[in-house]
């Protein structure tokens, strides 16, 4: 009779690092793996010393993003030694291996079960049934007053500057009541934000066929409008992300003056040349937008427009340039993000004529953030005297800080609010707005 095996079990418990990169919807990833590891047991470790491995959750959209996540391995391996790369440029492991080959493991974004393997292999887990209870909501990596709700994966998009469906896929859209489970929890927990996010969001339910499912005995559609709707009936404010401005996202601007959901649209519009856009490849019709955010104003008045842009694009001429400062300050484009072109590789936008040089899109992108400059400062002008909830991100030395509907976190500016001695994080307050800069707002509470 030989011996039964015995299981090799860390004597403490095992602590993972983590290092996540990116956009938001990476950090959703992050917050899925770091949800699976607290519910087997492992804790998550605030600095590489106090970790017995480092998991970096790459990105690999731009190539300064690929530099940077190279750069974060590296890091993590002088700081710890032990090491898994998972995330978007994890779907180029030669890549990775050529700068960093004694990394424990790589695997690609979304692959979960693969990540969590190879934590097994490197970190067995210490099972304990009073040690691996995780919260309803999962594990978060934001304050407890907000969350991102992403409700797909991937992009059937075939942008020429952009390698997304290579890295992630084509689309694949939540079944909508699992959405709605997921957000009644959050806000059920406290969450009183709902930040709304995916690669294409209002394309989200065309994979599936706007299909319907079951939850709670009420059926719910996988349409973007649809979503956005029933999600406000939950009574959070709901901010929606990356909406390509298809037509029917014109029927949303409805759901924002009735107050379901906040007055503010992420559109990337990445530019307002109609040659420009075409070499991008750039979905849905993008003609005439200004005259179409001016129709979605007058149903809306409060709605405040977030874009990102691309300047110095290849073939991107003068006067593509000026037609593209034309649209922000004609749009009013409240708040917007600017990058220079690069040369991503695998993006088909590589292979184009007419590339523009560096010192030529240096001077177009300051002449882009000025021209935003001075209609931020416009737009938040015209919201002196206005009287909104604001939602307190930071309490600091009697010193508060909020934002307005107009305002996402992290990427928009703030409101500075006084008269609110006993105000807390994540609280919403009433306030009038009395002030203006640049970015941000000045308030008194009411």
């Amino acid at each position: 009779m030989t011996d039964a095996p015995t299981l090799s079990v860390p004597k403490s418990i095992p602590k993972v690092g983590i290092v996540s990169l990116g956009c938001p919807k990476a950090l959703v990833d992050s917050e899925r793996i770091i949800t699976r590891l607290r519910a087997e047991g492992y804790q998550i470790a605030p600095d590489y010393a106090g970790a017995d491995l480092v998991l970096v959750n790459t990105c690999g959209f731009l190539d300064s993003a690929r530099d940077e996540s190279l750069d974060a391995i590296g890091e993590a391996l002088n700081e710890n030694g032990k090491v898994i790369v998972t995330g978007c440029l994890g779907a180029e492991p030669d890549v990775i291996r050529a700068r960093h080959p004694n990394v424990l493991a790589i695997t690609g974004p979304q692959q979960y079960e693969s990540v969590m393997e190879a934590v097994h292999t490197a970190l067995p887990p210490r099972r304990d049934p009073f040690l691996d209870l995780v919260p309803d909501t999962g594990v978060k990596l934001t304050p407890r007053h907000y969350a991102y709700l992403k409700i797909s994966e991937g992009c059937n998009n075939r942008c020429s500057f952009c390698i997304i469906p290579k890295l992630r896929g084509d689309l694949v859209s939540r079944p909508a009541a699992h959405v709605m489970a997921e957000a009644e929890k959050l806000v059920a927990a406290g969450v009183k934000e709902l930040l709304v996010i995916s690669q294409d969001t209002s394309a989200y339910g065309v994979d599936i066929k706007y299909a319907t499912s079951s939850w709670k005995g009420t059926e719910y559609s996988a349409r973007f409008h649809d979503l956005a709707r029933d999600l406000g009936s939950l009574g959070a404010w709901v901010r929606l992300h990356y909406v390509y401005p298809y037509p029917h996202v014109d029927r949303t601007i409805e759901l924002m003056a009735q107050g379901l959901a906040l007055p503010y649209l992420d559109i990337p519009f990445q530019h307002a040349s109609p040659d420009v856009l075409k070499r991008m490849r750039r979905p849905a019709n993008q003609e005439k937008q200004a005259a179409r955010i001016a129709a979605w104003r007058a149903i809306c008045p409060d709605l405040a427009i977030r874009s990102t842009f691309i300047v110095g694009f290849p073939g991107e001429t003068e006067a593509d340039f000026q037609m593209l400062l034309d649209f922000v300050r004609e749009g009013g484009i409240d708040r917007v993000g600017c990058f220079k072109y690069e040369n991503v590789v695998h993006a088909p936008a590589r292979d184009l004529d007419g590339h523009v040089p560096e010192e030529v899109k240096e001077e177009r992108w300051h002449r882009f953030m000025e021209a935003a400059q001075e209609v931020s400062v416009q737009r938040l002008a015209g919201r002196i005297g206005a009287e909104v909830d604001v939602l307190v991100d930071e309490v600091d030395d009697g010193e508060v800080t909020a934002r307005s509907p107009w305002d996402a976190p992290e990427i928009d500016g703030v409101v500075h609010l006084t008269g609110a001695p006993t105000a807390r994080q994540g609280d919403l307050i009433r306030a009038r707005i009395t002030g203006s800069g640049a970015y941000d707002l000045e308030a008194e509470a009411i």
